[in-house]
């Protein structure tokens, strides 16, 4: 399993933007937890390049704040999860995704290994 999860973070730019856009057939990123500043363009995903994006990606949001994080003008594609439950996004944390408790202890690298409060 691979892909993206964008956790505790502030997203926004300059000029409208989007969260992401579909990449292969097999995509997945989730953005969850996030402050999105009114820069993110209301569909919140750009289009894929071939036309409709296929049913195969996985993209999905969870607890975002902010201007640009209402998710009534999000894209319609069969892939999108524009309200994931606590359990969804529970697989997309640190401790679930990419096992973080296991590895990152060592390091040093602070990290929240759940979804928090």
């Amino acid at each position: 399993n691979t892909g993206i999860s964008i956790q505790n973070c502030q997203i926004g730019a300059q000029s409208v933007t989007y969260l992401g856009r579909p990449w292969k057939q097999y995509s997945r990123t989730v953005i969850m937890q996030s402050s999105l500043d009114g820069s993110i363009h209301p569909a919140g995903w750009f289009p894929w390049a071939g036309g409709s994006s296929p049913s195969s990606i996985y993209y999905g949001e969870y607890s975002n704040s902010g201007p640009g994080s209402s998710t009534s003008g999000r894209v319609n594609w069969p892939g999108y999860h524009s309200s994931l439950t606590s359990v969804e996004a529970q697989k997309f944390t640190v401790g679930s995704f990419i096992s973080g408790n296991v590895w990152l202890p060592p390091t040093g690298v602070a990290f929240d290994s759940g979804l928090g409060g």
